[in-house]
């Protein structure tokens, strides 16, 4: 199920490990996005013709990816943002688990 907005219990979002501003971890819900935000910068960013728009690093490194390779996401504030610029289309397969995220691009 796809959740758009805040990230709050009635729009289906758990309570997981997050970033404050000064790095300090806690939990809250929501928790965990930017592991997908940065699992697919992470499948975009070396595509010829994908030109990354917005991405901001974690204010403290992230244990799901080397340091530098990440994409913070907050509702309201911080975004990733990519576009395509080449002349065919496109697709995201995405799947998770409690262990990995998986994305796979595809062009179609």
């Amino acid at each position: 199920m796809i959740h758009y907005g805040p990230a709050k219990p009635e729009n289906g979002y758990k309570k997981a490990d997050t970033f404050d501003a000064d790095g300090d971890i806690y939990q809250e819900y929501g928790g965990g996005k930017c592991q997908v935000s940065s699992t697919l910068y992470n499948a975009v960013k070396d595509i010829p013709g994908i030109e990354i728009i917005e991405r901001h690093e974690h204010s403290n490194d992230v244990p799901y990816v080397p340091e530098g390779l990440d994409a913070a996401v907050a509702y309201g504030s911080v975004d990733f943002r990519f576009k395509n610029n080449n002349t065919y289309s496109i697709k995201i397969l995405a799947t998770a688990t409690e262990d990995e995220v998986i994305i796979r691009i595809m062009r179609v």
